[in-house]
């Protein structure tokens, strides 16, 4: 079926874990045909390099908008990225937009890479657009790394916008400064966006430029009544608990939840000894336990429910200042009832934006 795009909506291919990444053909397909707006690719050093995955997303459709959210900017030479960025630009019409992320120190230190820095990031992202526009860069000597030599074309012009996915407020405002988008992240309570949306806007004036002109992302896991129960636990405790396990401290910062609950969980018997993300690797009981350790207030920062209540914990996110959500932890397939419920309450006010996830005009 062909039908209105929903430019303000997107969806992760692949989300979480997987270790089938052809299922991006049908998922990419499934979610123009549902008139969604952007796919968005995470990047994860198995089965899921984002270079590979934004070429076979960009190659299979017409109308979605393409980004990476998000790729690391150390772990590719600035030239690469740059011509991938470019070729991703081209190869969509303009549909494409790079999403950058810091990931963790303490991986980085663990594979021999240095830790993001948002000194690096302002400074990568200089080098991406000079680049992008033709520029001949010598002798760079930056926060992002010392480069004698860089070009790309002395033809090029092109703009190709530039997104964060970002968790705490520095980084935030990071990107409201010098970039283009913001992704955020998956179980944000209300405040934790309307903080959000703060620090981006804080950003942006701090560095002279319009707040309005940044495009927002909400992510929202959409897990309702009509995704298979078996899933539910998986798609929910799961990934909270996993993400609990990477950066639970900024998670329970940013929502002002409480940290004794969060040391309690680290210091359950099942979560010390686990190997692995629990969303991948947990069975139903080891599932069930973890459910018990965490309040339903934190699960709560989510859609669930009938497909209408889901669209409607949608449609408040763009109340409370997002400019697109992301419905997060389900395949396009799974989102047909939700994304039915949501066209007959969508806000006129978000029913104009570009396909580019990183551009609001």
């Amino acid at each position: 079926m062909s039908t209105d795009q929903l430019t303000e909506l997107g969806f992760y291919t692949l989300a979480g874990h997987s270790a089938t990444p052809r299922d991006l053909v049908t998922e990419v397909r499934a979610g123009e045909d549902l008139g969604l707006g952007t796919v968005f690719v995470s990047e994860r050093f198995s089965t899921k390099e984002a270079a590979a995955l934004c070429g076979a997303a960009g190659a299979l459709t017409e109308r979605l908008g393409v980004a990476t959210a998000a790729t690391n900017h150390h772990t590719r030479h600035p030239i690469v990225t740059a011509t991938f960025a470019t070729t991703m630009h081209r190869l969509t019409g303009g549909r494409f937009a790079l999403g950058l992320g810091r990931g963790f120190d303490l991986f980085w230190k663990a594979v021999g890479l240095p830790p993001v820095t948002a000194a690096q990031i302002e400074d990568f992202a200089g080098l991406m657009r000079r680049l992008w526009h033709g520029e001949m860069v010598l002798g760079h000597d930056g926060p992002a790394g010392k480069y004698p030599y860089l070009q790309q074309d002395a033809d090029f012009d092109e703009d190709i916008p530039l997104m964060m996915a970002a968790l705490g407020p520095k980084t935030l405002e990071l990107a409201g400064r010098c970039l283009d988008g913001v992704v955020l992240h998956t179980f944000f309570s209300g405040k934790a966006l309307t903080d959000s949306i703060a620090a981006v806007r804080r950003g942006a004036e701090a560095a002279g430029r319009d707040p309005d002109s940044i495009r927002i992302w909400s992510v929202l896991a959409t897990i309702g009544d009509h995704v298979a129960q078996e899933h539910v636990l998986r798609k929910t405790v799961g990934r909270l608990a996993t993400y609990l396990i990477g950066y639970g401290d900024m998670l329970v910062r940013v929502n002002d939840w409480d940290p004794a609950v969060l040391a309690r969980f680290r210091e359950d018997e099942l979560v010390k000894g686990f190997r692995g993300a629990f969303d991948a690797k947990a069975d139903e009981k080891e599932l069930e336990h973890l459910a018990t350790l965490l309040p339903d207030e934190w699960l709560a920062a989510s859609a669930t429910g009938t497909p209408e209540q889901c669209a409607d914990a949608v449609v408040r996110q763009f109340g409370l200042g997002a400019t697109g959500v992301v419905l997060h932890g389900v395949s396009p397939d799974e989102l047909v009832p939700v994304v039915e419920a949501y066209r007959k309450v969508r806000p006129a006010a978000v029913s104009a934006l570009p396909a580019n996830p990183g551009r609001m005009s």
